[in-house]
């Protein structure tokens, strides 16, 4: 990959396609920087961390490694600065019980059995990497579902869209017709809150 290392190039640190999409959307030039995960468990929740300490941990960290993977295997070069570093990250929470991503279909069905008729959150959280400054931003919205029968659960873990997905669901896809209202952030539910990504690229002069 080549990676552009212009000051208003923004660097992705994340492969999902609807972080992209946003970042279209938003009219943001930008590259996809993949970085090899870390060993063990994806993403683990430590002791006593809060569904909204363990989202901002979490994409701090990834801006984290984004940033020393590129300094050690792409050094700017003299007299330009080091572009600017995307990362986010997204989970359901009800209460204090955290919903990542299922490890398969049968933990899906249960994760959305457990959101079945009642209200939980999406908090989504924004970290801004510039080289020389953090800036971070959450997003917390309120998403409720309708009660799911057992075969609405089944057919739509029969279908791909749970795996990969915080909550065993995709609001973009076929679960929105699960939801019966949502509060907050449409595009933050989907991965990357437009209004607080713009916030942070003005914050630091690159919007």
């Amino acid at each position: 990959m080549n990676i552009t290392t212009a000051p208003d190039t923004l660097l992705l640190a994340s492969a999902s396609p609807r972080r992209r999409e946003i970042l279209d959307q938003m009219g943001v030039r930008h590259e996809v920087l993949l970085v090899p995960a870390p060993p063990g468990e994806d993403e683990p929740r430590l002791a006593g961390e809060s569904p909204e300490d363990y989202v901002c941990r979490t994409a701090r960290e990834k801006a984290q490694r984004a940033r020393a993977w590129l300094r050690a295997n792409r050094p700017a070069q003299q007299g330009r600065a080091e572009p600017p570093i995307l990362a986010a990250d997204t989970t359901v929470a009800r209460g204090d019980r955290i919903f990542g991503k299922p490890a398969d279909a049968a933990q899906a069905a249960e994760f959305l059995t457990a959101l079945s008729g009642a209200t939980h959150e999406v908090l989504s959280a924004v970290v801004l990497d510039t080289g020389s400054q953090t800036l971070e931003a959450l997003s917390r919205s309120e998403v409720t579902f309708a009660e799911l029968t057992q075969r609405e659960i089944d057919a739509y873990c029969r279908t791909d869209e749970p795996m990969g997905k915080a909550g065993a669901y995709a609001i973009q896809g076929r679960a929105a017709m699960f939801v019966r209202r949502i509060e907050g952030s449409h595009s933050g539910i989907m991965g990357l809150p437009i209004y607080e990504t713009s916030l942070l690229l003005r914050q630091a002069g690159l919007a």
